[in-house]
This record gives C-alpha cells, structure tokens and sequence, in this order.
C-alpha cells in the first residue's frame, strides 16, 4: 500500500490528508503547536499513522508522496522573528528599500487605514541602515556593463557585514534582471568568506524591474532563510529517519510544490501556500465534475480565504503583500480578510456598534467556548449559541464545547449594546457573511467576473456553515462542500494532490511588432533552464508539462495583462491573434471598450510554468444512487435560532457521514460531519452528489 499525504498548517489546527491506492481518503486533525509547528505536523501524521492501525516507521515507509505546506514564514514576518540580514546594493540606492511606495504597503487593502493614512505608519525595516552597503557597479537597461563591479568595495561590504553578525545577506543591484553578472559575482565571493551563511540575490527570487518590490523581495527572502531552512532541515531529517524515502515537497504560492531543498532556497514562496492549497484541490475537483468556473471559499479558525478558477484555471497575481511589505513573486491570485471561526467580537456602546475581526483568537486560548482561557467572544462562540454547533460533537467529538461560557460572553457583550444573546449571535454570524460576501465581489465583479456564473466551494471548519448566506447574497447559483468531512481539511487534499511546479521569467520591453524569432528565443532559453533544474531534481523528462505566457500592456502604460500562449512557440503571424486577446482580457478586467484595438502594445515578460505530474487522487463515485435517507443518518432535533423565521425551533440534524449519494434535504437543517457542519439555511436544498460531495441550491 503507498499513500499520498497532505500536510497544511494553519494559525488553529494542524490537517493531514492521506488518500490510498483505491482513492479511499482519510483526513485527521490536530491542534497546531506554535512557536514550534513542526510538531503539530508530526502529532498530524501520527494521528493518520494510528487511525490507519499502523505504526509511524511503518506508515512513513508506505508513503509514495509527501507534501507539507506551512505558515512559517508568514508567521515568521509578522511576528519579526526572521535573521539579521545585511543588503548590498548599487551605490546611491541604498535608501530605496526605506523609502517604499507612497501607499506604505495599504494600497486600498485595509479601508479603515487608507482612510485615514496620516496616522499610518511604515512597518519595521526589514534591514536597518546600518546593515546596507552600496557597491560601485552599474548595468543599464539593456543588460549592458555601464560601470564595471568594484571587488574592492564588494569585499569591503561583505567583511563589514559579516563582522556586523548577520545571519544572511541579500544581493539587489539595478537592472540586474537584465544581466546578473555582478550579483552572481558577489554571491560567489559571500560564498567563498562565509560558505555557511544564507545568501540570496535578486535575479534568482524576483527578475523584474520595480526597484523596491524587488529589494524588498530578495530582502524578504534573505530574512526568511535561516529561519526557513533550519525548520525544514530538522523535518526532512525527522522524515528520514523514520524511513520516508521520497524527498518532501513543499506546497508554493505558484500552486504546486517544490523539493524541500529549493524551499531552503527561496523561502519566499511558502508565503501564503497553504490557502494557495485550497485552490489546487478545487481545480482537481472542479475538472472531475466537468465545472471550469469556481469561485474558492476557505474560512479556518483565523481567516477567510477567496480565490477563482476560471476556465479551469486559477487567476495570479504578480505583486504580493505580507504586513506591509509589498513584493514582486507570481502566485495564485488570494485574497484574505480577518474572518474566521476565531475572529473576535467587540462592541462599542458609545456607538451602539459591534465589529468582527480581524483579529482572532488562535488556537490558545481559542473561543470562549474551548474553555482555556478566552474571555473574548468569537464567531464559533456565535455558532455554538445559535444551535448550529453541538457541543457534544465538536471536532468528530474529540472536543466538547462550553455553551453556558459562550452564551455568558455574548450576553455581555450583547448587553453593551441593548442585544439580547441570541440577537448578538445572529448579528455576528451576519456580519461576518456580509464581509465575506464583500471580499468574493472584490475577485469576480471587480475583475470583470459575474458571480453566477460560477459554482461557490465552500472549505475549511467554519466555511459551510456560513456558505449559504454568503452565496445567496451574490446570486450564485450553487454551492459545493467537498468530499464531506474532507472539506474542514481541504487544504491538506490539496497538497496532496500537487504537481511539482517551477516558474521562470524574462523580462524585456519589446515594443510591437516584435519578431517571433525574437520571443521564441527567450521561450528556447526558459525551457532550458526548466529542464535542467527538473532533471537535476531527479524528474524524468516524461513528467515535464511546461505553459509558457507573455505580460502584454499598451505601450506607455504600466498595467499588464497575462496572455496564456495557444502555442508552445510563437508562429510568425502571431501578432493579430495576441492582440485580439489581450483586447478581451483588457476589457474584461477594465471595461468595454477601454482597449486601444489599433494602438502599439509592449510585450514586457516571458513566463513559463514548469510542471511535473506527480500521483494523483482517485475520486470514486458512487455505484447506486438513493433518495431514501438512512435512519442511521437521523439524529436528535435541537432547537436552533433562525433570523429568517424569527424564532427558535426544532431542527433536524443529519449525520453527513451516513448520507449516501442521491439523498435530498431541504432546510431548515443541519448537517454534521466529523469535522465540520453544514448549515442548511431556510430555502435551501441539500443532495449528496455521485463524488460524495454535498451540493446546496437555492
């Protein structure tokens, strides 16, 4: 027997996926152990090693694939725990990385701050002053050596660095996306004064122009690295030991994995890979159920997660945002607000106003309701108050809930503001919705989509019970839940069902019209250096996948437009059928008629994704199909409050794990799996679908 297993990590709990060769998954849960989430992993793992009567050396040894995603990095930045890093840089520039962006990092992100930006500030620098020293050297814009590398002056900085005490030093010189001769230089002679030091330059973590964004992310990447590779390092080892012989894999905010050791490398891609997780699972899910458009929906213990799928394919964004610092690393397009089973309720009386999040209370001490030492209310405290949680079977019943410590929370709170318990409930659960509902307009009718035109995925713990109002509110015509129980651990499916992925970019303003010759070089030298990393990764040539694209935009303009190319090389009378579609891709994301149709366009980067297939899940469907429900299936009603009806009344409840394909339930009701509970609101309608997904319509 060989598995393939998934690991994700969030801020409350730690999910394990675990699928068979028959397509039989199992999904375990436990609670994540920060500072030390690796820990969390391993109690994951053994948690799946037990549940399938095996021991951990046994179960590890059985293991064909092993994906980890994990959020210490992201916890790493906004906690400032990373290494001391020094920058070298091109003299005069030193100051670039301070200075930032007008926005401060906001950029329409936070309305609160954004609104009132003089009272905002800039984060902590990620390399103080003293640790930057600029070099003299100079490459223009066509790649080519204005000023030659003073050595002199390199070695200098990189002594003086290292006498400093930095754990890592970052390498960003202008233009060097154009020629890294000098970086490449300097990092040589850093490797050579100090072979054990992490060292990282721009060209290899972000090769575009953008001064600051790509400062910012070689600096991000350097101060990520020791932290990074040390966690890494232990795990691999651990895994090792324990007889795991595959080499782990590392899920990316690109959509795929990467080997652990070029995570080691570029830690910066880990940023934001668990929720990325999320989407690859429903891309997987989505083509077995022939659905191409998808709107992605993860509400965990501390966020809410949004993404889509169009066409089959995720949509990416190209400049990323972690606590302020604005970067250059393309990445499957997410968007996250403070939404989560562990947002935190307050009320201002003064204003007779409550507010949700964004802050959560974690794992510890978690909701009022976990009984270790919250005092601050939070939306799982609402669901539990409401009925629409057991307490009894929270969790697949590994965990019971304290409603009187809840109910006691809201009603404080509730009382602030002239609320009842329930009321106060109800208006948080509401609140949170109506955010959730604002943050899936913000992807799909700000970017030229409309909502009914796809199908809602609604995962992690707390998503399903809330999907049904979120989604009725933007018209969507349905909502899927997948795979039952999996949906609270859909991230961790995700990992396991990942390709290995590597994306390499050229970047050049090439005003049209531009030789095909000319672009097909570019593509020729991509895939060269796609190949030989995946071939000294070991990846045999059958496995590789590549889809290349071009960043198109008008000429004069800095907004660009990703064009996935129809051709593995560029015919020579490519030039009508590009344009033709980066008119409709401009138009859709800005309107019709915005594009200038017959105005000069620039072709400004060259994209390859790189993939290689790894073992994939196996969705077994159903072999009969029944509308009659399973008396085991029924449990005991409990009252539960209802805006819509306006009084509490016995509910129905189901047991979801009993349902069998072709069953129908029309709400009010609710439905429980082991691990997450779907609220079947008023005027819904719930059928296990042939997968064993849970479909609500309207």
């Amino acid at each position: 027997m060989s598995y393939l297993v998934g690991i994700d990590i969030g801020g409350t709990f730690t999910d394990c996926a675990i699928v068979d060769r028959a397509g039989k998954l199992l999904t375990t849960k436990v609670p994540s152990t920060p500072p030390d989430f690796a820990r969390g992993m391993m109690e994951a793992l053994g948690a799946g090693a037990e549940a399938l009567g095996l021991s951990m050396d046994e179960f590890c040894r059985d293991i064909a694939f092993l994906s980890h995603g994990t959020t210490v990095g992201t916890n790493t930045i906004i906690q400032k725990r990373g290494a001391k890093v020094g920058l070298i840089t091109t003299k005069g520039h030193e100051d670039a990385i301070h200075i930032m962006r007008g926005s401060r990092g906001y950029g329409g992100r936070d309305i609160r701050k954004v609104v009132h930006f003089p009272e905002t500030s800039k984060p902590v620098p990620i390399v103080p002053k003293k640790l930057i020293r600029g070099v003299s050297e100079r490459v223009d814009c066509f790649g080519e050596i204005v000023v030659q590398l003073n050595e002199r002056e390199a070695e200098a900085a990189i002594r003086e660095l290292l006498a400093a005490g930095v754990e890592a030093i970052a390498i960003c010189f202008l233009w060097s996306f154009r020629n890294p001769a000098h970086e490449n230089r300097v990092k040589a002679m850093v490797q050579s004064l100090a072979p054990d030091l992490f060292v990282t330059t721009s060209f290899e973590i972000a090769p575009k122009w953008g001064e600051y964004e790509r400062v910012t992310a070689t600096a991000l990447n350097a101060y990520l690295g020791p932290v990074m590779g040390g966690y890494l390092g232990r795990l691999d080892a651990s895994l090792k030991d324990l007889g795991y012989g595959h080499g782990l894999q590392i899920t990316q905010c690109g959509g795929g994995t990467v080997p652990v050791a070029r995570a080691g490398e570029a830690p910066l891609l880990t940023l934001d890979s668990g929720p990325v997780s999320g989407v690859t699972a429903s891309m997987f899910l989505g083509a077995a159920m022939g659905e191409k458009n998808v709107i992605t929906t993860d509400m965990g213990g501390t966020s809410f997660d949004v993404s889509i799928i169009c066409e089959g394919k995720p949509a990416y964004s190209f400049i990323s945002n972690t606590d302020q610092y604005e970067y250059f690393l393309p990445k499957v397009d997410l968007q996250a607000i403070g939404a989560g089973g562990g947002s935190l309720v307050r009320v201002q009386p003064e204003k007779r106003t409550m507010t949700v999040g964004p802050d959560s209370a974690g794992a510890f001490p978690g909701p009022v309701c976990y009984g270790r030492g919250g005092t601050v209310p939070t939306v799982t405290d609402a669901q539990l108050v409401l009925g629409y949680l057991d307490p009894d079977n929270f969790a697949g019943g590994r965990m019971k809930l304290d409603r009187a410590a809840a109910l006691q929370a809201l009603e404080s709170a509730g009382k602030a503001i002239g609320m009842s318990a329930i009321e106060c409930a109800a208006g948080v659960c509401r609140i949170v919705e109506l955010q959730m509902a604002d943050i899936i307009r913000k992807v799909t009718v700000e970017k030229g989509h409309d909502p009914r035109d796809f199908v809602l995925f609604a995962f992690g713990g707390a998503g399903p019970a809330h999907a049904g109002v979120f989604a009725r509110e933007l018209g969507v015509r349905k909502v899927i839940v997948p795979q039952r129980k999996a949906a609270s651990t859909w991230c961790a499916f995700g990992a396991a069902a990942a390709d290995v992925l590597h994306i390499f970019e050229h970047t050049e303003i090439m005003p049209t019209p531009v030789p095909a010759k000319r672009i097909n070089q570019q593509l020729d030298a991509l895939e060269t250096r796609a190949a030989q990393l995946m071939k000294s990764e070991g990846i045999a040539a059958s496995r590789h996948r590549f889809e290349f694209s071009l960043d198109v935009r008008h000429k004069g303009q800095i907004n660009e437009v990703e064009i996935t190319l129809p051709w593995t090389r560029l015919p020579s009378d490519y030039e009508q059928q590009l344009r033709q579609a980066f008119v409709k891709r401009y138009e859709q994301l800005y309107g019709r008629g915005s594009a200038l149709t017959g105005a000069q366009l620039e072709i400004v980067v060259a994209r390859l994704r790189a993939k290689a297939l790894t073992p994939q899940p196996k969705l077994v469907k159903a072999k009969k199909s029944s509308a009659r429900i399973p008396k085991q299936a029924v449990r005991q009603k409990r009252d539960i409050y209802w805006p819509e009806l306006g009084k509490r009344r016995a509910t129905p409840v189901y047991d979801g794990e009993v349902l069998v394909s072709g069953n129908k339930i029309a709400g009010p009701a609710i439905v429980e799996t082991a691990d997450t509970t779907v609220v079947v609101q008023p005027g819904t309608r719930l059928r296990v679908d042939a997968l064993g997904n849970f479909e609500l319509t309207f």
